[in-house]
């Protein structure tokens, strides 16, 4: 695994600003950084997948946050994966939510099936977070705001049930990026003010 550095992405269902354990990581996501091209390759880790949590008991795979924090979801990863990781970064709803309204909203590609799901959860997701929403009224390109990238995020009643979930994830990672590359320092130091203090991450010895 020379030449590569492996970081734990998880999106945690805390509908406060927790980000500890006791948490379920509704998004788990191996980001793989090739240090010499600097390409950065996504995988996730579908979340009810059975593992080892870590402790040599099995369950759902984001089960092993909430019950021992990032350290037994990072020996998970490793114990499950053969992985060689020891940084992550936490998010939960607010981190991800504020972040894109600095950017000033990611271009996503809204289809027929996802519609009307993405306006019913924006419901909850604005509940939670205290903040008003937007209906989200055609489908196609466009740029969707925190709480509609976050909804976006949540769909899971679609075709392709939860493997379609986590390309939605990946998806608005992506956009995020490539609004990043774009904005002017104003922006992204906005931006980089808002996720600095919605975020929990570190370097972790993940096997002691």
């Amino acid at each position: 695994m020379s030449g590569y550095r492996n970081v734990a992405l998880f999106g945690v269902d805390a509908r406060d600003k927790s980000l500890g354990k006791g948490n379920r990581t509704d998004t788990i996501i191996v980001a793989s950084i090739n240090e010499t091209t600097k390409e950065v390759k996504l995988v996730s880790v579908y979340r009810d997948t059975y593992l080892n949590i870590g402790n040599d008991s099995y369950n759902k795979a984001n089960s092993a946050y909430a019950k021992g924090g990032p350290l037994q979801a990072i020996n998970m990863l490793n114990m499950n994966l053969d992985l060689n990781i020891t940084d992550y970064v936490t998010v939960g709803w607010a981190g991800v939510a504020d972040t894109i309204d600095a950017l000033g909203g990611v271009e996503i590609d809204v289809d027929e099936s996802e519609i009307n799901h993405l306006n019913n959860y924006q419901v909850e997701t604005s509940k939670s977070l205290g903040k008003s929403y937007n209906k989200v009224t055609s489908t196609g390109l466009q740029t969707l705001d925190g709480i509609q990238a976050v909804s976006y995020c949540r769909i899971r009643y679609t075709a392709g049930d939860d493997f379609k979930r986590t390309e939605r994830q990946r998806e608005v990672i992506q956009a995020i990026l490539d609004k990043a590359k774009k904005a002017n320092i104003a922006t992204l130091n906005k931006a980089a003010n808002t996720i600095f203090e919605a975020v929990s991450y570190t370097h972790l010895r993940a096997h002691e």
